[in-house]
């Protein structure tokens, strides 16, 4: 595989991965909030930017092509695999 098609994958990946670790540390910080019993509106403002930014990135990343996306939707799910680890690992 030449250079050309290779470099936008990479990227796509790399995207995923850092907007999965994005999304996946507002999904944990909402979380804390509503066990905290905090106010509904920080909650839902919350995850409102978590859908709007999956949202914008994925189709983003769509508008580069159908490996771009499933690249980077590898990279999503493996933040996603690192974030189930860390909770996990937590007392």
């Amino acid at each position: 595989m030449n250079a050309i098609l290779f470099t936008p994958m990479v990227v796509s990946l790399a995207a995923g991965a850092a907007f999965g670790v994005f999304y996946f540390t507002v999904l944990y910080r909402a979380v804390c909030l509503q066990a905290a019993r905090a106010a509904a509106t920080k909650i839902v403002l919350l995850t409102l930017l978590r859908a709007g930014a999956a949202l914008s990135v994925f189709w983003i990343i769509a508008l580069q092509g159908a490996m771009p996306l499933l690249m980077g939707l590898l990279g999503f799910l493996m933040a996603r695999f690192l974030a189930r680890r860390w909770v996990r690992s937590m007392p």
